[in-house]
């Protein structure tokens, strides 16, 4: 019998940040976004920087993923993230900061071994303020 809905759990190593039902899981992988519905094929997969969204009923929640694991099962998944927070949980202002302060990095970076942690900064503050939008309305610019 195929399920009707989907179990979704989001950890991290600190906490648990979101365990509730969904009809539809959109979720950050590694190399794009995967689309989870009810009855999927079992699958496991690396997760990249990103938007988690799920649709329970009419309301669409969104959620911050930095990077982790996700076992997709036919009625469950579960994201085990190394960072994730809930839209109304991001600080916009600190996110700004970071933005901004990783902005000033690549500006002054001469190094290639600094590259990909003032680009990795830039990347999660982004999708910070991306997933602060949708719960807020913030709009400042990227």
């Amino acid at each position: 019998m195929m399920p009707d809905h989907i179990d979704l759990e989001v950890v991290t190593p600190e906490r648990q940040v979101l365990h509730e039902r969904a009809d539809f899981i959109q979720i950050p992988g590694k190399d794009g976004y995967l689309g989870v519905l009810p009855g999927h094929a079992p699958l496991l997969t690396e997760l990249g920087t990103g938007e988690l969204t799920f649709q329970k009923g009419s309301a669409v929640e969104h959620l911050t993923v930095i990077g982790g694991i996700a076992e997709v099962l036919p009625s469950r998944v579960i994201v085990l993230a190394e960072v994730s927070e809930r839209a109304s949980e991001i600080d916009v202002g600190r996110a700004q900061a970071a933005r901004d302060r990783a902005l000033a990095q690549q500006s002054k970076s001469t190094t290639e071994t600094d590259w990909p942690q003032v680009s990795f900064a830039y990347e999660k503050a982004l999708i910070r303020l991306h997933v602060a939008a949708e719960k807020t309305g913030y709009s400042g610019g990227e």
